[in-house]
């Protein structure tokens, strides 16, 4: 399978964006902010579709399974007649043979005739010999053998569409990743935009303060730096967006360089209990699938191998003209006294049996596959294994995001609350700068992580419906 590339960058950027408490989880400078108001919003139901029909990853897996239907199609070719024709002119020794010429391929069963004089030695005189000829063979019966081999590569014809079911899971996933990255990564460009709002409002109050006499510079100078770094996180922010909708157009498959999320996407249905969920997985899961059709065509091509050791039956005819310059074996001369001309017509028709009773390469190929046939079900074991552990992680991951997003919640409402405490004292003269500063920092701060909460429960309940095969 070729590699897949890495959507999953989408969750970094979103991370990078600058707290305002300092909180910074990336040191590089912020990007420059881009202008999205000739971005495309799409909803995540019309996202899915296109990437599911156009996505450049699912058209390559559709393309895999149409080239190995026509690679299973080459064995049953062997059932067609195979014609050809042949012309050959030579200039040779002619001791005990009028006609001398080549087997001209397997399309062809071009029998031997004719006899020249027989000699106690021979002579090194050249004869002109010259033949043109037509010929057909047919398979007439096999005993099972291309119907075994056409099996085997049916069976991998299976082993792709399981792997593009796979891929469909995975485009899907990545599409909705990206698409819930620009919902938190416009959750908090908002939150960066009314922070570095609110900055400013306050940062006009100081100065007035100041210009007044009724505040010190200090708290004028301490709006300026809270005003320039509330500015920084606001820049990040937009960067961060504009990344989530890039991200999201690849995710995507479309020719735009950004792709916007429109609306709220639908809620997902209830998850399983995990018993349930583990139960479903094992029957439908392609990644499970594509390992037991990989046993599966494993043991189809142990019986092709098989195959190829029984009978066969075979039709061939011909139709030649052919000549010779040497004398023949009695009286008489040549039909054609030079040989340049094929005048003399033969024809035959058969039906040739053939059985290859002993191949001790074709046993050993055998024997080889059945030892690839146990790695396969050790394969199939290790699959179920695997993915076990990854359905009862994400489960975790499921419950662990939606049990830390009321605390979030709840995190969210003190901070606002603190911070209308800090505004009031501020405006009324009791409140510092420092402590104004603060609860801000703490309200974006809260609003931030609870946008990021956001995104973990949708992201987690996403990759949760992949492991289980949901929507398959």
């Amino acid at each position: 399978m070729p590699a897949r590339f890495p959507m999953h960058a989408v969750l970094p950027f979103v991370l990078t964006v600058a707290l305002p408490n300092g909180m910074a989880l990336a040191q590089q400078p912020p990007p420059a902010p881009t202008e999205t108001v000739n971005v495309r919003a799409i909803s995540l139901d019309e996202a899915i579709a296109f990437a599911r029909a156009y996505q450049p990853e699912m058209r390559a897996a559709l393309s895999r399974i149409a080239a190995q239907k026509a690679a299973a199609d080459v064995q049953r070719g062997q059932w067609l007649p195979t014609v050809g024709v042949t012309a050959q002119l030579f200039g040779a020794t002619a001791n005990n043979t009028t006609g001398t010429y080549v087997s001209p391929g397997s399309f062809m069963d071009l029998p031997r005739i004719g006899g020249t004089r027989v000699v106690s030695s021979g002579t090194m005189r050249p004869y002109a010999s010259t033949i043109v000829a037509g010929g057909l063979t047919q398979e007439l019966f096999d005993f099972g053998r291309i119907a075994a081999q056409a099996a085997a590569l049916d069976a991998l014809v299976d082993v792709e569409r399981q792997r593009e079911r796979a891929t469909t899971l995975e485009v899907t996933f990545d599409v909705e990743e990206a698409f819930f990255a620009v919902l938190a990564a416009k959750a908090i460009q908002k939150a960066s935009d009314d922070a570095f709002e609110r900055s400013r409002v306050h940062r006009d109050l100081a100065k007035a303060g100041v210009t007044a006499g009724l505040r010190s510079p200090i708290d004028l100078t301490r709006a300026e730096a809270d005003l320039a770094r509330f500015d920084i996180g606001r820049i990040r922010a937009r960067g961060g967006l504009s990344t989530a909708q890039t991200t999201l157009a690849a995710a995507v498959g479309v020719d735009e360089p950004a792709l916007d999320a429109a609306g709220a996407p639908s809620a997902p249905p209830d998850m399983p209990v995990l018993e349930a969920a583990i139960s479903q997985a094992s029957a439908r899961d392609p990644r499970i699938l594509a390992a037991i059709a990989e046993l599966r065509a494993e043991e189809a091509r142990t019986r092709a191998i098989g195959a190829e050791l029984r009978p066969d039956f075979g039709l061939t005819a011909t139709l030649s003209g052919r000549a010779g310059g040497a004398p023949p074996s009695g009286n008489g001369i040549p039909a054609d006294h030079n040989g340049w001309v094929p005048d003399v017509p033969n024809w035959d028709i058969g039906v040739v049996f053939s059985w290859p009773l002993f191949d001790g390469t074709n046993l050993a190929r055998r024997d080889a596959s059945r030892a690839r046939e146990q790695v396969r079900r050790d394969e199939v074991t290790l699959v179920r294994h695997e993915h076990t552990a990854r359905i009862r992680l994400a489960y975790t991951a499921v419950n662990v995001a939606r049990t830390a997003l009321p605390g979030l919640q709840r995190s969210v409402d003190a901070a606002h609350a603190n911070y209308a405490q800090a505004e009031a004292r501020f405006r009324s003269g009791l409140g510092t700068s420092v402590e104004l500063a603060d609860a801000e920092a703490l309200r974006a701060d809260a609003e931030i992580l609870l946008a990021l909460g956001n995104f973990d429960l949708a992201r987690t309940r996403a990759n949760f419906g992949r492991t289980i095969a949901e929507g398959l």
